[in-house]
């Protein structure tokens, strides 16, 4: 993996797309220039430990990083796809530097604030910071997920953080929708 050597770079990725319930999070991270420790990578190649070994070390080497979240009202108003570019937009204009350039892991995004970015397909496993984003983004919303699993017992988020698994599916049948439910999931638009 690689570092941009021109100015501040910010890596920005997004976790959740992907669930029938819970909140899309996206993170931006800012890292020194030289940065380099091998618990930074994909988050998807990491155990649930190491993930949080990397978010505790991010979280304390990062030039600067911050992590936003979408909730499903808003996610069902503007679909996914929107609602996970939202996300990284507030993630990246929150940090407490402005970067020069903005890596987002995928193809999609949308131009705002007059930030200079980049798409990057795969980015999470070619840039430092975007792996790194891709941590943050993951063990926030996991996090969040087993809170609130403790509120909503029964549907197994605190194994499948609101991903479509059978069991969770089947928990849907039998005890309904949560506020925290997307109703929209799989309409169009909603994936890239």
């Amino acid at each position: 993996m690689r570092s941009l050597p021109e100015g501040v770079e910010a890596g920005c990725d997004e976790a959740g797309r992907g669930c029938l319930a819970g909140p899309v999070f996206a993170a931006a991270v800012c890292l020194p220039v030289g940065f380099s420790h091998p618990l930074v990578r994909d988050s998807k190649q990491l155990s649930p430990t190491a993930r949080e070994q990397a978010r505790a070390l991010i979280e304390r080497c990062a030039i600067a990083w911050r992590v936003c979240r979408v909730d499903p009202r808003v996610i069902d108003a503007i679909n996914i796809l929107q609602a996970s570019v939202l996300a990284m937009q507030m993630a990246v204009d929150g940090l407490p530097i402005r970067p020069d350039l903005v890596l987002v892991d995928g193809n999609y995004f949308r131009p705002f604030g007059g930030y200079t970015y980049r798409c990057e397909v795969k980015g999470d496993g070619r840039f430092l910071s975007v792996a790194a984003a891709s941590i943050l983004a993951k063990t926030h919303r996991d996090a969040f997920m087993e809170q609130l699993a403790a509120e909503y017992p029964g549907y197994g988020w605190g194994q499948n953080k609101g991903y479509p698994t059978a069991a969770h599916q089947q928990a849907i049948a039998e005890r309904g929708v949560t506020p925290w439910h997307r109703l929209s999931f799989g309409r169009s638009g909603d994936t890239m």
